[in-house]
């Protein structure tokens, strides 16, 4: 009995893992908007946030526009947020400039 019941939770515990797996390798506006926020994003060595600079998108109006925005993001964050640079292909920086590019749709 001891054992079936170990195997169960065992199996639901890796399920759960597996849901979370796939879960953050999903990338979405929602996402963006909260790592653009966070003060802790990539290991950030300040207080400051992606909005601290940039509030309500300030700034980037021409993100669009911009064919090297991965790298202009990953500046912001190692420069100014002290934080480590986030791979361009990860659901995180997809994430970004999903949001970054919502701030102004019309651009």
């Amino acid at each position: 009995m001891k054992t079936a019941q170990t195997i169960i939770t065992l199996c639901a515990g890796i399920s759960l893992l597996f849901t979370g797996v796939a879960m953050a390798k999903k990338s979405s506006a929602e996402l963006g908007e909260t790592l653009f926020n966070d003060h802790t994003l990539a290991g950030s060595t300040n207080d400051s946030s992606c909005n601290s600079c940039h509030e309500k998108g300030k700034g980037l109006e021409k993100a669009a526009e911009n064919p090297e925005l991965v790298k202009a993001i990953n500046r912001c964050i190692t420069d100014p947020l002290g934080g480590e640079k986030i791979d361009g292909r990860s659901a995180q920086m997809r994430s970004l400039k999903m949001y970054v590019l919502s701030l102004h749709p019309e651009s």
